[in-house]
């Protein structure tokens, strides 16, 4: 359970600090553990006692970090509470039962599934490679599946084919300790500074297993939360994350994987249902069967608002858009650079099938009223805008369209662009199709 801020003070040396100017009193040890002062800035404190504090102050969930992610880390439940740490991450399956065509075929989809969302890249982070007991072949498709640059899930729960496999798999996770073997495969993912993924039928005994590893001195690991259901599933999704966030019990303090590619089996869309409900609730990693680009879109969405700090509104570059293959001598249209007015407006003129330079402006990541109404948005930062972006240099036509919630500005911007000619567009995006194909 995590120190208090009278146990800091117990611990602490009752000396006044006067070089550092933070003396070990109740108020400093009360900021330490509300995290708003480091046991640094006191000289007096013994290694052992820093160390002995650091353990009882850290996140009840750990940051575990394999290759280039970092899961975990979590602090509260819910999002409005605070902002959460590690987004979940995706794993699409490939399996030694698989034809060699198949496996082609997940690869060139993988790559597919790779691109820009607000400044984001969007891609499956993970490949989940699968023993099935009898096939041959393991290892070959563990370092083909290597060779294509995503961090590797080794599931294989036989330590000496995992010693194998993690011998050519780079930095990965080991997938495969249970109650029966959590010893030997803890001694494979040690020596090959591997995490390791931890797995039982219930959770009671994923509960001691994890606990006999910890034992053992390894706690870089990550549980395995799939149940033989999927209401099963999620209660043990659930109950682990809460067993560490509320109850503080560390040793159910580690991401969780959930694999539903196991959960719903050839149904891709069931599948895809899952990962959006493992996203909110509560999945580090999400394995899926398929990672198509069709199901990583919405999945991406959501994870990127579910995600970002509801205090720091997304947002994208300001910058020209060219929409539907509009070039210097099409028509341009301006709106505000918060990515969800952007992406509105991006599609609705995108299915009016008419050429369009969208033109996104600085607005502090506002809506067009809000900025309207703080200054963001007025006649003197779209001529600002245009003179940084060089737009006259860049666009031939000199057609604007601005948006029409704010067609009070439209004077002021003509008077500040004489050689603009200013149009209003309707006060909503979903008007903007039979607009642009009527103009």
């Amino acid at each position: 359970m995590a120190l208090k801020g009278l146990d800091i003070f117990k611990l602490t040396p009752k000396t006044n600090c006067k070089e550092c100017g933070n003396p070990t009193c109740m108020a400093f040890s009360m900021k330490v553990a509300q995290g708003a002062a480091q046991l640094d800035a006191c000289p007096h404190i013994t290694d052992d006692v820093k160390a002995q504090l650091a353990e009882a102050t850290a996140p009840p969930m750990k940051t575990i970090k394999v290759g280039e992610h970092t899961l975990g880390g979590e602090t509260v439940l819910c999002r409005h509470e605070k902002t959460f740490v590690s987004k979940t991450l995706y794993a699409t399956a490939v399996c030694d039962c698989m034809d060699a065509a198949v496996v082609d075929a997940k690869i060139e989809e993988l790559k597919k599934v790779d691109y820009d969302r607000i400044g984001e890249r969007m891609y499956t982070e993970f490949v989940y490679v699968n023993h099935e007991e009898g096939n041959g072949g393991y290892v070959d498709l563990v370092k083909k599946m290597a060779e294509v640059g995503r961090t590797l899930i080794l599931n294989v729960e036989d330590p000496a084919l995992a010693k194998e496999a993690a011998a050519v798999a780079g930095e990965c996770i080991i997938n495969g300790a249970t109650p029966a073997n959590y010893e030997a495969m803890n001694t494979v993912a040690v020596e090959a500074k591997a995490v390791l993924g931890v797995k039982a039928e219930n959770l009671d005994a994923l509960y001691d297993t994890v606990a006999a590893i910890e034992k053992l001195g390894n706690k870089n690991l990550v549980v395995d939360v799939t149940g033989a259901t999927i209401k099963e599933t999620f209660a043990n999704c659930v109950q682990v994350r809460r067993a560490a966030l509320k109850n503080n019990d560390r040793t159910f303090g580690y991401p969780s994987l959930v694999n539903v590619a196991r959960l719903a089996k050839d149904d891709d869309k069931m599948q895809t249902a899952l990962a959006s409900l493992f996203t909110m609730k509560f999945g580090s990693i999400v394995v899926m069967q398929n990672m198509s680009y069709a199901q990583a879109l919405p999945l991406f969405g959501l994870r990127q608002n579910v995600f970002t700090d509801p205090q720091k509104p997304m947002t994208v570059e300001p910058g020209i858009y060219p929409i539907n293959g509009a070039g210097p001598d099409d028509i341009c249209a301006t709106t505000v650079d918060f990515a969800l007015t952007y992406f509105v407006v991006s599609g609705e003129l995108e299915r009016s099938g008419k050429p369009v330079n969208l033109l996104i402006s600085d607005a502090g990541g506002m809506s067009v009223l809000t900025a309207w109404a703080a200054g963001k948005l007025s006649a003197s930062t779209v001529a600002k805008f245009f003179e940084e972006q060089d737009i006259a240099g860049k666009i031939n036509n000199r057609k604007l369209i601005i948006p029409g919630k704010v067609a009070v500005l439209k004077g002021e911007i003509e008077a500040k662009l004489p050689d603009w000619e200013i149009i209003v567009a309707p006060n909503e995006a979903v008007q903007l199709v039979k607009f642009m194909k009527d103009l």
